[in-house]
């Protein structure tokens, strides 16, 4: 499969990100680089959501958290369809650090 178009189908969902890391074969840079940034992103709003445990501050920082989760996902589908390998601010840098086998 292409890697422009799974690059795009690891932003839908996180079935579409599995979907994508088994379909990566052999790997695709292009495709590996996005698998990783939306892997970052999903986590991200994934602790969004445990900080909302705490109440108030944590209702506060989980709903900025969520914004920016979403934002963050716009920004990385908008750079896979485009074809680029542009990192989501914040987190993308330290997504491909940390999950450079992926």
């Amino acid at each position: 499969m292409e890697a422009k178009n799974l690059a795009i189908i690891s932003y839908l969902t996180i079935l579409g990100w599995i979907l994508a890391l088994v379909l990566n074969n052999p790997k695709q840079e292009l495709a590996s680089f996005h698998i990783r940034q939306y892997l970052g992103i999903f986590l991200f709003g994934f602790a969004s959501g445990l900080i909302m445990i705490i109440p108030i501050i944590g209702w506060i920082a989980g709903a900025i958290g969520y914004v920016l989760t979403f934002v963050f996902w716009v920004m990385g589908l908008i750079s896979a369809v485009k074809g680029e390998q542009k990192a989501v601010p914040l987190i993308g840098a330290k997504a491909q650090e940390w999950f450079k086998s992926l």
